[in-house]
């Protein structure tokens, strides 16, 4: 039997965890990758303590159980095409600038790119 084309989808990940939980907070950067490879496009949201993860120092201190420093998946996940973002509230709450940003080609989120994603994709994940 033929196997069927696949369908190249189009995947928003949303990411809340920070470096409190670092296997968890290394999930949206993990799986956007292996999606990414596999043909997909991948966009990841992050809010909350996620945010955090955009200053550098803390995603280098952050090691998720058996992976590299965080800060080594986000360059990859960045290499590997996908586009950051980060909830702008979530950042000005916790002191994160656009300058931290920039390592990572991030851009800032609010709700109306919120819901830009949301009608962009095709599935949506929570991680």
């Amino acid at each position: 039997m033929a196997e069927a084309a696949k369908k190249k989808l189009k995947i928003m990940i949303q990411g809340y965890w920070g470096s409190n939980e670092p296997t968890k907070a290394g999930f949206p950067f993990d799986h956007g990758i292996i999606l990414a490879e596999a043909g997909h496009e991948v966009q990841i949201f992050l809010i909350a303590e996620a945010v955090s993860l955009f200053r550098r120092a803390t995603a280098e201190t952050v090691v998720p159980v058996g992976w590299p420093p965080l800060s080594q998946v986000m360059d990859k996940a960045v290499a590997s095409g996908i586009q950051l973002y980060a909830c702008h509230s979530c950042s000005n709450a916790r002191g994160i600038t656009e300058a931290d940003l920039v390592p990572y080609k991030a851009k800032w989120g609010g709700p109306p790119v919120l819901v830009e994603l949301v009608e962009w994709a095709d599935k949506i994940m929570t991680l």
